[in-house]
This record gives C-alpha cells, sequence and structure tokens, in this order.
C-alpha cells in the first residue's frame, strides 16, 4: 500500500523533470483573399464638391488648366474696360467742368464788350457836343482807346466763338456718357473680348479728336469754308452694335426682305431730308455768323477812327456814335442770339444722322445674318433714335417706297 501510494508521487517527480512535448493538432482554414479597392486622390475642390453633394464628371485636371486660362483671360479684358471706363468718367467731369466755364466766357465778354462800347459811345457824344481844350482831348482820347480796347476783344471772341466752344463741350459730355453707359452694360451683361477693348479705346480716341479740350493748336476751325457734319466715330469700325442677346434666335435673326427693304428706304429719307436740311441750315447760319464776326471789329474799328478825329469835322461824331451802336447791336445779335452755338447743333444733328446712315448700312451689308444684331431689336433702336413707333417707321418707309415722302425722318428734332 505505501509502495503503491508512493509511485504516482515518484513518476510526478519524474516527469517534471523531463521535457515533454505536446503537439496539439488544429485543422487548417482556408486562405481568404479581400480585395480592397483603391481610394482615388482627389484634390481640395473635388473633396469640396463631394461634400456639397455635387458629383464633377470633368476631369479635374483639364478644367483647372482651362478654368484658369479663360478666367484669367476675362480678368485682364475686365481690367482694362474699367481703366478705360475710369478714363471716360474722368472725360465726362472734364468736358461739363470746361464747357460751363466756357458759357461764362460768353455772358461776361458779351456784357463787358457791350458796356465798353457804350461808354465810349457816350463819351464820343459829350465830346461832340460842347467839349474844347483839355476836355476834349480827354474825351476823345478815352473814347478811341476803349473803341481799341473792344476791337481787340471782339477780334479774339470772334475768333474762338465761346457760344460754339460751350456748345462743343454740352455734346463731348453727352458722347461720353454715352459710351460710359455702353461700356457698364458691356461689363455687366456681356462677355468683353479683347477686340471690344480695342474698339472702345478708338471710340475714346474719335470723340478726343472730335471734341478736343485745348483751344491753342487743337481748336476746330469756327469758320471753314464748308458747312460738314461733326464726325465722333471711328471711321474703319463696323458700326453694327453688340447684341447681348443670344437666347430663342430665330432661324433668320428677325430679319427679312421686308425689313431689308424697310431700313434701306428709311436711309433714303434720312438722306434726303434730314442731312440735306441740317447742311442747308448749317451753310447758312456759318455765312451769318462770318458777317457779324467782320462787322463788330469793323464798326468798332470806324468808331475809333471818328473818335479820334472829334472837333476837326462834322462826319467824325457821327461815325463814332453811330458805328459804336451798330457795333453794339452786331454783338449783342452774335453773342447773344449764340449763333456760334447754333452752328455746332446743326454740325451735331449732321453727323447723328450720318452716323445712324452709317449703322444701317453697314449692317446691311454683313451677308452673314447671324453675325448681324436682331432684326426686330434694331428696328426698335432706329425707332427710338427717329423718335418714332414701329407702326409710324414702317409707313414713312411706305411712303418712301411710293415716293409720297412729305415729312422728315426724325420727330426729335
Amino acid at each position: 500500500m505505501a509502495s503503491a501510494l508512493l509511485l504516482p508521487s515518484s513518476s510526478s517527480t519524474s516527469c517534471c523533470s523531463r521535457k515533454i512535448h505536446a503537439a496539439i493538432q488544429v485543422p487548417k482554414l482556408p486562405k481568404l483573399s479581400f480585395s480592397v479597392p483603391k481610394i482615388p486622390k482627389r484634390n481640395l475642390g473635388e473633396e469640396l464638391n463631394i461634400r456639397d453633394g455635387i458629383i464633377n464628371t470633368i476631369p479635374v485636371e483639364k478644367f483647372n488648366v482651362i478654368d484658369d486660362r479663360s478666367h484669367s483671360s476675362s480678368t485682364n479684358v475686365a481690367t482694362q474696360l474699367y481703366v478705360i471706363l475710369e478714363a471716360v468718367a474722368d472725360r465726362v467731369e472734364m468736358h461739363a467742368n470746361i464747357g460751363e466755364q466756357r458759357d461764362n466766357w460768353n455772358t461776361l465778354l458779351l456784357n463787358s464788350i457791350n458796356m465798353i462800347i457804350l461808354t465810349a459811345a457816350t463819351m464820343a457824344g459829350v465830346a461832340a457836343t460842347g467839349g474844347i481844350g483839355m476836355p476834349l482831348l480827354a474825351l476823345k482820347l478815352s473814347s478811341t482807346l476803349l473803341y481799341s480796347a473792344a476791337t481787340g476783344m471782339l477780334l479774339i471772341m470772334n475768333k474762338i466763338q465761346p457760344s460754339q466752344l460751350a456748345e462743343e463741350q454740352r455734346n463731348a459730355t453727352r458722347l461720353f456718357k454715352q459710351l460710359q453707359s455702353q461700356i457698364q452694360t458691356m461689363l455687366a451683361i456681356g462677355t468683353p473680348t479683347q477686340e471690344d477693348v480695342k474698339e472702345v479705346m478708338e471710340k475714346v480716341l474719335a470723340l478726343d479728336k472730335a471734341y478736343p479740350l485745348p483751344l491753342l493748336g487743337a481748336m476746330l476751325e469756327k469758320f471753314p469754308a464748308k458747312f460738314e457734319p461733326a464726325v465722333w466715330w471711328p471711321k474703319n469700325q463696323v458700326l453694327q452694335e453688340k447684341n447681348f442677346s443670344h437666347e430663342g434666335k430665330q432661324c433668320n435673326n428677325g430679319w427679312s426682305e421686308e425689313l431689308e427693304m424697310e431700313m434701306r428706304e428709311i436711309i433714303k429719307v434720312v438722306e434726303r431730308k434730314d442731312i440735306e436740311d441740317y447742311v442747308r441750315l448749317g451753310n447758312l447760319a456759318l455765312k451769318i455768323n462770318k458777317t457779324l464776326a467782320i462787322s463788330g471789329p469793323l464798326l468798332t474799328g470806324i468808331a475809333a477812327f471818328g473818335s479820334a478825329f472829334i472837333g476837326n469835322g462834322s462826319w467824325a461824331p457821327i461815325a463814332a456814335v453811330a458805328a459804336g451802336a451798330l457795333a453794339s447791336t452786331v454783338n449783342a445779335f452774335e453773342h447773344g442770339v449764340q449763333v456760334g452755338m447754333v452752328i455746332e447743333m446743326y454740325r451735331n444733328c449732321g453727323g447723328f444722322f450720318q452716323l445712324l446712315q452709317e449703322s444701317i448700312e453697314a449692317t446691311l451689308e454683313e451677308k452673314d445674318l447671324e453675325k448681324r444684331e436682331n432684326g426686330e431689336l434694331f428696328e426698335m433702336k432706329v425707332a427710338m433714335k427717329l423718335g418714332r413707333s414701329l407702326s409710324k417707321l414702317r409707313e414713312l418707309a411706305r411712303k418712301s417706297a411710293s415716293s409720297r415722302v412729305d415729312e422728315f425722318a426724325s420727330k426729335l428734332f
């Protein structure tokens, strides 16, 4: 029993002293292969689009290159147009201020010269009535000096024609404001290009040439040999307006044979009636202004010569007083009625109709209808420029076609 009890103890001791290698048989599991999809690399723009729920189907790399180039080009064109717009706004202010200044010149010079002439005539009359000795010499000398000063001032005033200068600046202000509005419209609803920038610059330079600011060396001729309408647009430029609306175009872009015939008849009426009438009136006003411009200084010169010989004959006082009174009347009529301003108004009106004629002709010469401005819109613009409704404009064209035109094309002026 004792030996039997000791046996497990001894066997356990011997087992602990030996190394036991146990091999556990575990069944082998089948190999599983998982295919993990590769996550495409996205840039910041794609991540933002995915977060906002926008799926971009255009390759990002190509889109970014094209967008950057087009954005840079459009930004450059817009920047150039804004620079020109600032220059145009500055010209509007300059022409408005200088026009007001030259209008003041006309008023001040007119009043001053007339007061000088009337004072000189009064002195000549007083000297003729009873002046003797030193008083007579003083009155004669004062009258002669005043008449001479009036002659010199009249020569300068008649040369520059302040009323005509003021009207030039008013017209320039209006036309620069019109150009300013066109540029703003182009930036707001159009897609300007580099060609548009070039055309706008040409318009600005043409306006500068047509209505110069300085007097010396750049002033327009006030007494040309022949009256000609004003030209303030580039002659080498296509004169049809930009069409900013391209949606819903008709197959013929709003043009038809009837509309083209209507525009051609309108051109005939404008040329035969309006342009011809304003050229006739302009030539008449130019001749009147030339006569008045020569008569004023001539009369003050005669008055100065007569006042210098007061006391030496009966004709001298009469010449001094009568010529002075006539000179004051001529000066008041020429610069008070502002004949120079009337001439400039006729020049501007003639230029307006010539521009309208050339713009219609340039539009009709374009054979590709898609490149023209929309026909219905163009007809409406012509009607508005002439102060007519569409029905009245078509009626005028029908009268012209039947040679029964007894009215002018424009109802505005």
